[in-house]
């Protein structure tokens, strides 16, 4: 599918999203059934069917830095298994702890981390999500990163639908106060156990609904980053390293990948870059597009960021696309929030 293409149906799906609507479907209805066969089959290919296992990394990042009027930043992880860091087995390698640790050291100063992602969820199950953070104790989180979509292509969830659930949570977190950086659906055309044409149908369904998510996280005033790193190129390339040892999800390797690529945005969203790294930068191919065609474009490379610019354009709302240089992360081991953090 061409990236002209691709924004097109993009925009159809974020449309429906705003206005009610939700047959749009991903990669038709003749596949659909085939599709759900196969996905059944590699999911039992894939795992060993006991319950996940993921470590809990919430807690206090940078302690060091911390001074006597200086509050923690705060972070809060939503979305599903990704966002969670189902697959590796020590909390400093979850990209929540990562992030928290990336955000720390070029803030110095401390990150209070939680994590409400859920193994597992569907965009239907942010309004829950979002319910918890806001109903939380305490000031609204600065920054809220959400991982999210897989799920709702392997359970043939209308994209429709998937866009109005993250949309819709998206503008609540915006309202309270915090800024929002989504990571889109990952590309899931590259997991290992997974044979054609599901492969190639999965990664149409996955590009399509990461560009859609793109055009409805940007009109709510949050900022995306493509995850195709996540499960795409670099997983097909090295997938003994990058995949987890259940080949579905990523491995600690896999999880600093992908939190390099968004710990950027992160920062960027909290203010902590100079003010001339955000203007585009035509030798790296940034600019300002109509979002569909910014959105389009993003889905198809991997860590592309995408914010909201101009209000309008000739062709409806304009967005930055920006191709950050990534950050390297390092593993750090939370320590507990006390009551005068």
């Amino acid at each position: 599918m061409t990236s002209m293409s691709r924004a097109r149906v993009a925009r159809r799906i974020a449309a429906g999203a705003a206005y009610g609507g939700g047959g749009i479907g991903l990669a038709g209805a003749a596949a659909a059934g085939l599709v759900l066969a196969e996905v059944q089959l590699a999911r039992r290919r894939v795992g060993n069917g006991t319950a996940p296992h993921v470590p809990k990394g919430d807690g206090l990042y940078g302690r060091t830095y911390a001074g006597p009027a200086d509050a923690p930043l705060r972070l809060t992880m939503l979305g599903d298994s990704t966002a969670a860091g189902q697959g590796v087995h020590r909390a400093s390698q979850t990209p929540g702890a990562l992030l928290a640790s990336g955000v720390a050291a070029l803030a110095e100063r401390p990150v209070e981390l939680r994590t409400v992602a859920t193994p597992g969820a569907r965009s239907d199950d942010l309004d829950r999500q979002v319910a918890l953070v806001l109903s939380a104790p305490g000031p609204v989180p600065d920054i809220c990163v959400i991982m999210i979509g897989a799920n709702d292509v392997t359970h043939r969830i209308p994209p429709t639908r998937s866009v109005r659930c993250l949309a819709s949570a998206v503008r609540r977190l915006r309202t309270a106060g915090a800024e929002v950086v989504v990571g889109t659906c990952p590309d899931l055309g590259t997991i290992e156990p997974v044979q054609q044409p599901l492969r190639w149908l999965a990664r149409r369904a996955s590009r399509q609904l990461a560009a859609a998510q793109t055009i409805g996280v940007v009109e709510q005033g949050g900022r995306t980053v493509s995850l195709g790193d996540l499960l795409g190129p670099e997983f097909a390339a090295n997938p003994r390293e990058l995949f987890g040892p259940d080949n579905y999800h990523p491995s600690a390797e896999g999880y600093a990948t992908a939190a390099m690529a968004v710990l950027p945005t992160v920062c960027a969203a909290l203010g902590l870059w100079p003010a001339e790294e955000e203007r585009p930068d035509a030798a790296r191919r940034e600019g300002f597009l109509p979002v569909a065609r910014a959105a389009a474009e993003a889905a198809s490379e991997a860590g592309t960021e995408v914010t909201a610019a101009l209000p309008s354009g000739p062709r409806g709302p304009w967005a930055l696309l920006k191709r950050r240089r990534r950050r390297r992360v390092h593993e750090q081991e939370p320590a507990p929030v006390t009551p005068s953090s």
